[in-house]
């Protein structure tokens, strides 16, 4: 059987912990889409750490993790993620896998990303200039390098065959930084990765869940960056969604049992892109600096707003969630008023769906209020004892989706998870 934990927000939500929360109950956990732009933050040996591109499961000794096909995988930052991974302790020849399948970034990809975005001028989409976006494309547009590509001897002659296609596109762009620094780094760390467990993943995982094994596929950015159902084109490259599990890691839908999705108590977006409820006066800055809002990744500050449910119910419908957790709850502790987004307001038509293009239609929010809790819900331990008004916040929020609150995360430590029974 296989679970799903992925982000029904913009991204951001907490999914590093709540998979560090949810990893003891699993015998694999896989990472199915997106690359190095995602940061999973985990407290280990009440260190912070932050994965980019290994699956959150990563400490739970006899664990296999496992790299999906549809990630996008940056060596350098792999090698760097590595090195702190085993500095605990943790042998990665053991328990770290990769699917032969996955794409690699190469420093070209992240050449044109960097140039293409420069090139946007004020209509940048906020790319974190990894490189994720370029080697997509590559993908889908079938000339990129994949992980099994490192086994080949004439490797370096595919790498400088698709670099030549890549410097005529730079070329276009006037693009003329010295990325010699890159490649050298890359050729270096490429070296490692042909040292780690390189496998055809989808047999791998496969003969896992033939075996009775139990499985927690990973997803990283969020539903509302999906490339397909996200708010395009300020989205992400890949489909963040319960879909992309099924081709991000070469499983059968019906192997897919629960659907958990994280969102925030309230809402908040890293990058530009449109944000119905975004806060952009005191409220917004109290919001930020109480739940630290800045990036894992980038360090850039999120944008943060109140929490909207027409959104997070999109999420809901087309990911299939049977269980949420609410992450970050303890944020709203000192707020004496909450609002809750449950329509919008579209050239003076209310809605409860999100518009094909919400960049040009700029949905109004319209809000019902709620009375704040003014108690620290972080030194609770059990759903009975949450101050009533918060209570009531998440009950409303359970009868509008359609989906209940299982688990609220009222704190960063591992032990601040109430499940609600």
């Amino acid at each position: 059987m296989v679970d799903v934990i992925l982000g029904l927000q913009w991204g951001d939500e907490g999914k590093g912990k709540i998979v560090d929360f949810f990893a003891k109950d699993y015998d694999v956990v896989a990472r199915f889409q997106g690359g190095p732009n995602a940061g999973h933050t985990l407290y280990v040996k009440d260190k912070k750490v932050v994965l980019h591109q290994i699956p959150s499961g990563v400490f739970h000794a006899g664990i296999t993790n496992l790299i999906g096909n549809g990630v996008v995988l940056d060596p350098v930052t792999l090698k760097k993620e590595c090195d702190i991974v085993t500095s605990f302790g943790v042998d990665l020849k053991k328990n770290l896998f990769i699917a032969e399948r996955t794409h690699l970034i190469l420093p070209t990809h992240r050449a044109l990303d960097k140039a293409a975005e420069l090139s946007k001028g004020n209509e940048k989409i906020g790319s974190t200039l990894k490189g994720i976006g370029p080697t997509y494309m590559d993908k889908t547009g079938r000339n990129g390098l994949r992980v099994g590509d490192l086994l080949d001897k004439d490797f370096k002659n595919l790498y400088k065959n698709l670099k030549a296609k890549h410097q005529q596109l730079l070329d276009n762009y006037n693009f003329e930084e010295d990325i010699s620094v890159w490649e050298e780094e890359f050729f270096t760390t490429i070296e490692y990765l042909k040292e780690l467990n390189i496998v055809n993943g989808e047999y791998f995982i496969n003969s896992k869940i033939k075996a009775g094994k139990r499985i927690l596929a990973e997803g990283a950015q969020g539903t509302m960056l999906d490339i397909d159902f996200g708010t395009f084109p300020f989205v992400t490259s890949s489909n963040t969604t319960t879909a992309g599990v099924c081709s991000g890691l070469g499983i059968a839908p019906q192997l897919i049992r629960d659907v958990i999705g994280i969102t925030k108590a309230y809402c908040t977006r890293v990058g530009s892109g449109p944000f119905p409820t975004e806060l952009e006066g005191a409220t917004g800055e109290e919001l930020r600096k109480l739940g630290n809002e800045f990036g894992a990744t980038t360090g850039r500050p999120r944008r943060c707003g109140w929490i909207d449910l027409v959104a997070l119910n999109f999420a809901c419908m087309i990911n299939g969630v049977t269980k949420i957790v609410m992450t970050k709850a303890d944020v709203l502790d000192t707020f004496k008023e909450l609002q809750v987004c449950t329509e919008y307001e579209i050239n003076g038509i209310r809605t409860k769906e999100i518009p094909f293009q919400m960049e040009r239609t700029r949905p109004v929010p319209q809000y019902k209020s709620f009375a704040g809790w003014s108690s620290p819900s972080s030194e609770v331990n059990s759903f009975s004892n949450l101050p009533d008004t918060m209570k009531e916040y998440i009950n409303f929020i359970n009868q509008y989706l359609g989906v209940q609150v299982h688990f609220i995360s009222n704190g960063p430590g591992r032990d601040q998870i109430i499940e609600v029974k």
